[in-house]
């Protein structure tokens, strides 16, 4: 065998598993299709969005995907370190019932009092800290859940992001062994990488720590196909950025962890039941998918001359109830291309409503409905995002078939599961947009993608490899081995069964630190 153990991915789980596995003397290479990233690659990411985007078909070759299904928009990052990328660096804990779902709490397992040394682990490896900085979002924030009776609630969000001295300085996390760090700069930019090495990113812990103890991280290696071998396992893998197909010689291994985030690992899964190298798969594999229900609005500022982007990514956020979590985001400037989307603050749980609604708003009031259409320069500099997600539950499931949005060729189509389809209207979130319209004097905004298409849009999604507790109730065991397939391993968001309802970066950390204890 070439290694002990083959990580495909280089996100949360990933990392986590590349780290736990060379800490025990394992063989370890990661697998990772993107490319590595250097401070001078993301400056231009943040700034253009030929660098943002990754779509190798079109020669973009940046850390952002945006991946369109029937039912689900999903957007994620690309390259070493995964998500970490583009994440905004929250850490949050989800709440109660996350842990009581039933579709993992009658396990034998007390998932609360098991996973909570592990998070612990995680928000160390994080680095997470409350933000320290406030700024005029924050204020309108504040304004907002005041004005909507939760004024409590408010507060600062924990970050994984080094508020230290702006001058380089020794690793402040792990005793030296780390990378020399720079403090936050307040630019706003998490969301397209950190140029300034302040953001806790997988490649300046997990990833930078493996690579000390000698794994193996290679780039631009897509795995397309498992192949069970004497002794363990061949993977096949690709380079998404080389012409003629870019066939990477195939490597083996005892056992292989899967950790390509849910659209990458669902696709690999796939592809491999259908070419017969894993036919014994769970049937369960891609139902139960989901976001975490949450939407997306937005508030323009009528003032040309503001800088909202003073801050981390996100830095505060408030309950609007029991169930609903609303952050504040501010963007790089490549994310202009956000404007295209859009449209006029709409009610109504009648989506072909609501879509006509939209529309005539567009022919009636044509001007008022277009202004963040028509500002030509500093559009990030006016504008909140603001989003919100519930733990109220919701299910799709990924399949493999042929649709308009796989180009007709074979890929994940998303189907609806009656009475749970993901939200595509989340009155919160709009009257969240209200109030924080109101603070700030600004236009709120819904999403064309939302309001029009009908489709929900996501940075969190979850599921379709669950954990449970037969083969025919889930993919993977307790301890996240594939059913029918020992020394096969999902290690991602893929395997989480329940909504975190919150940010889920840390829950999926904490999650791989449990996988990589009981890992034999």
């Amino acid at each position: 065998m070439d290694y002990d153990v083959i990580v495909v991915g280089s996100g949360f789980g990933g990392s986590v598993s590349a780290l736990r596995l060379s800490e025990r003397g394992y063989r370890v290479a990661v697998l990772e299709q993107g490319r590595r990233f250097q401070d001078k690659d993301i400056e231009k990411a943040n700034n253009s969005v030929r660098d943002l985007f990754w779509m190798p078909a079109l020669g973009l070759k940046g850390l952002f995907t945006q991946r369109f299904l029937r039912h689900v928009n999903v957007v994620g990052g690309v390259g070493v370190g995964g998500g970490s990328l583009v994440y905004a660096a929250v850490l949050l804990e989800p709440g109660q019932a996350f842990y009581r779902d039933p579709a993992w709490a009658g396990m034998g397992v007390d998932w609360q009092s098991e996973l909570a040394p592990h998070y612990r682990t995680a928000a160390r490896m994080l680095g997470r800290a409350p933000c320290p900085a406030t700024h005029t979002q924050d204020e309108w924030l504040r304004q907002a859940a005041e004005a909507l009776g939760v004024g409590d609630s408010y507060g600062p969000v924990p970050l994984g992001t080094y508020f230290g001295s702006q001058e380089e300085t020794p690793d402040p996390y792990f005793d030296g062994a780390g990378p020399p760090r720079r403090g936050c700069k307040l630019c706003g930019a998490c969301l397209a990488g950190c140029a300034h090495n302040a953001k806790n990113s997988l490649d300046k812990n997990y990833l930078y720590l493996a690579e000390g103890m000698g794994c193996q991280i290679l780039p631009q290696h897509k795995a397309v196909l498992i192949r069970p071998v004497e002794g363990g396992y061949q993977v096949e893998s690709v380079d998404p950025l080389a012409r003629g197909g870019g066939h990477q010689p195939p490597l083996t291994a005892v056992r292989v962890v899967l950790a390509a985030g849910v659209l990458g690992t669902l696709e690999l899964l796939f592809r491999c039941q259908r070419a017969g190298t894993l036919p014994g798969l769970s049937p369960a594999l891609g139902r139960r998918v989901r976001t975490n229900s949450e939407a997306i609005t937005a508030v323009l500022s009528p003032d040309e001359k503001i800088d909202l982007t003073q801050g981390p990514a996100i830095s505060s956020d408030f309950h609007a109830n029991s169930y609903t979590h609303v952050t504040q985001n501010r963007v790089p400037p490549s994310y202009w291309f956000m404007k295209l989307y859009a449209s006029p603050l709409v009610d109504g749980g009648n989506p072909l409503r609501r879509a006509l609604r939209t529309l005539a708003e567009f022919v009636v009031h044509p001007l008022r409905s277009t202004v963040s259409l028509r500002i030509r320069q500093d559009w990030h500099k006016r504008v909140t995002l603001i989003s919100t997600m519930q733990s109220l539950d919701n299910q799709m499931s990924l399949d493999w078939g042929r649709d308009p949005f796989t180009g007709f060729k074979p890929g994940l189509c998303s189907k609806l599961v009656a009475g749970q389809r993901a939200p595509t209207y989340i009155a919160e979130a709009n009257q969240a947009a209200r109030a924080y319209a109101l603070a700030s004097g600004g236009m709120a905004a819904n999403s064309l993608i939302e309001s029009v298409l009908n489709m929900s849009v996501t940075a969190h999604i979850l599921g379709g490899c669950c954990i449970g507790p037969t083969p025919e109730q889930g993919v993977v065991d307790a301890n996240c081995q594939v059913y029918g397939y020992s020394g096969l391993y999902v290690v991602d968001g893929s395997a989480i069964p329940a909504n975190v309802g919150v940010n889920p970066s840390l829950t999926i950390t904490a999650m791989a630190e449990r996988a990589m204890a009981v890992f034999a």
